[in-house]
């Protein structure tokens, strides 16, 4: 994953005076994140993406964050077929808030909403919902995406302070996958992190009655049981079939207390 925007090529501050005669039409395919072989996830996803994905972490130090891995190789993504269509049982919330992200204010308090204008859906015919009305004003659309963009925004802070947590306890170690493709050429899965077992086994009963409070021992059993899908994708990867798709899962837990702005 070489940054957290992906699969946005230019993302500009959403405005009335930009975008009030702009709408937004979805054809609800993700050929968008074809090339893309790893998306974040936020701590309250685990479950749902756990269905029949394999969450791991990426990064180091404080830059640790889950991901959940899409694909072995570059450029590639198992769960979008060749019309774009999703294939899984769960599509990740950092996708389907595309083509909107947050983009953090000078103040480092406040967010403005941004929207990728090279989205293909975004358009002047009127084609979808329309972002703002003939006032100037915003549509419930608009707002509709605030308040998911806000809720995103607070399970992401609440999920750094939990990969914070775990990297203080060193409870991380680097993992690899070794594989062969139906062409007979090799293969190897490697940037990634998972817990591992002994470490946390190791940990005091204060620390696990504490991570169990807090719900973080129960995320941690989550994201090793989603390990057993590793084996299953790396033979979706050589032929296999695709599991089946179910309708998507907003993200759960909603926080208050994000700030946003769409701009004037």
């Amino acid at each position: 994953m070489q940054t957290q925007l992906l699969f946005y090529r230019n993302a500009v501050p959403v405005s009335a005076k930009k975008h009030k005669d702009m709408s937004l039409r979805s054809d609800g395919t993700y050929s968008y994140a074809a090339e893309v072989n790893s998306v974040p996830l936020v701590a309250a996803e685990f479950r749902a993406a756990a269905a029949d994905s394999c969450v791991v972490f990426a990064g180091e130090g404080e830059e640790i964050i889950p991901v959940v891995i899409l694909g072995f190789r570059d450029r590639e993504n198992l769960y979008v077929d060749e019309e774009g269509r999703w294939t899984g049982r769960y599509v990740p919330a950092f996708m389907r808030r595309y083509p909107f992200v947050f983009g953090q204010a000078e103040d480092a308090e406040n967010f403005t909403l941004y929207v990728d204008e090279e989205f293909e859906g975004l358009n002047e015919n009127g084609e979808g919902e329309r972002l703002f009305d003939s006032r100037g004003e915003r549509t419930a659309y608009l707002n509709q995406i605030l308040d998911f963009m806000r809720e995103y925004q607070a399970q992401f802070v609440r999920t750094r302070a939990f990969c914070k947590a775990i990297a203080e306890l060193d409870l991380l170690e680097p993992m690899q996958a070794q594989y062969t493709m139906p062409d007979g050429s090799p293969g190897r899965l490697s940037g990634f992190s998972a817990i591992s077992r002994e470490k946390l086994k190791a940990l005091s009963g204060e620390t696990l009655e504490k991570m169990l409070r807090n719900d973080e021992l129960e995320l941690l059993f989550v994201h090793l049981q989603s390990l057993n899908n590793l084996q299953p994708l790396l033979a979706k990867a050589a032929g296999g079939v695709a599991p089946g798709p179910e309708d998507d899962t907003p993200v759960e837990d909603a926080a208050e207390g994000a700030e946003a702005d769409a701009g004037e």
